[in-house]
């Protein structure tokens, strides 16, 4: 059985409701939009339910522990479908039973639910090093990202905190999304005005301070004074700073 969703963390919950409320224990999730048709296997498309979708969130809190349900939804952000599948089939051996099944690497669906938590961390942990904020004419500070996984959702704390006294948005171009902090509270915006090929964000939204390019300036130049070429191990340079990561980086223009 092939169970079709809406790529949605709430999409997939329901799908792990449906499959008890259904008593359907071989089951593989699949995208809608991305799925491979399988003449030999039966198909059905789960609609989401929030109330489902609830009830199996506090199901796996009362089951495995609060921890447990943040790294399940850590999981699901990588976007793999692959991790998707394998979380699937170990919520529904938590809910079978009480053996704590993420003990047990042996068993490839832990293997690989384990590595992918560990690179979504990681993507987390370089988000947080690597964002670096311009400054709009209207007060605004925002910053262009393009992660290798869906972090937005895990970093908007830690940025509120950091800097609670500035209005700042931070946006996901691949994903086209982003987050919004209006000194009071952080909420989801997309731009429909741009596209997967936009380098900036449009000029009619954001309109970059006179002063920014000037302070960008000053930084390049700390950071050059402070490299010592002598030093330099590129190696492991790229190693702790991914080249993937530097069109974003006010210190890597221009390199």
């Amino acid at each position: 059985m092939q169970y079709v969703f809406d790529e949605t963390y709430a999409g997939f919950l329901t799908c792990v409701f449906e499959s008890f409320a259904r008593k359907e224990d071989q089951v593989t999730l699949a995208p809608y939009n991305t799925r491979i048709p399988d003449i030999f296997r039966e198909e059905k498309t789960i609609v989401t339910d929030q109330e489902k979708a609830s009830r199996v969130i506090t199901g796996l809190q009362k089951k495995g522990g609060r921890q447990l349900a943040r790294e399940i939804y850590q999981v699901f952000l990588s976007e793999d479908v692959r991790a998707w599948n394998a979380t699937f089939t170990i919520i529904r051996q938590v809910f079978k039973t009480d053996a704590d099944i993420l003990k047990n690497f042996g068993n490839p669906d832990v293997l690989y639910f384990s590595q992918t938590l560990k690179k979504v961390s990681r993507e987390r942990h370089r988000m947080k090093a690597f964002i670096r904020f311009s400054k709009a004419d209207n007060g605004l500070y925002y910053a262009l990202i393009e992660p290798d996984f869906n972090v937005i959702p895990l970093i908007g704390d830690f940025f509120r905190q950091r800097f609670a006294d500035q209005l700042w948005l931070i946006y996901d171009q691949k994903r086209q999304y982003g987050i919004y902090y209006n000194l009071h509270t952080i909420e989801e915006v997309r731009l429909a005005e741009t596209t997967p090929q936009d380098t900036e964000l449009p000029a009619a939204i954001i309109a970059p301070d006179t002063n920014d390019q000037l302070y960008a300036h000053l930084w390049q130049s700390y950071f050059k004074s402070t490299n010592i070429e002598a030093r330099k191990n590129m190696k492991l340079h790229l190693r702790h700073v991914p080249k993937r990561y530097w069109k974003h980086l006010v210190e890597k223009q221009g390199q």
